[in-house]
């Protein structure tokens, strides 16, 4: 599953011009492995928490508190590690919730 989330966030974030114009490829690299593993962990707690799954994916879709709180932490840490400008981590921001809710429906089949 790690690999599918890592090619979907290189899907969704590689190339973006607010990130690509402000680290390295390096970097890029290790954001998008960063964000992939934020949420195979995310997924995966969830999968193995019974209802905290359906509560994940109502709280994707309405940006609830525990999408922020996945957002919050892994932008925190993207930005402490990297030094991440606002242009990027906003557009990582954006990104996550469809990330999250793709692949929360995703690990309840």
């Amino acid at each position: 599953m790690f690999e599918e989330i890592l090619n979907a966030v290189k899907n969704e974030l590689g190339g973006h011009p607010d990130i690509a114009g402000n680290v390295t490829p390096e970097q890029e690299a290790a954001i998008h492995d960063e964000i992939a593993q934020h949420i195979t962990h995310a997924t995966a707690a969830s999968s193995s928490g019974g209802g905290i799954l359906s509560s994940l994916e109502q709280a994707v879709s309405s940006g609830g508190t525990v999408t922020n709180a996945i957002e919050g932490g892994l932008i925190g840490s993207l930005t402490s590690r990297f030094g991440l400008p606002p242009s990027v981590t906003g557009a990582i921001s954006a990104a996550l919730p469809g990330l999250l809710q793709k692949f929360a429906a995703k690990s309840q089949e």
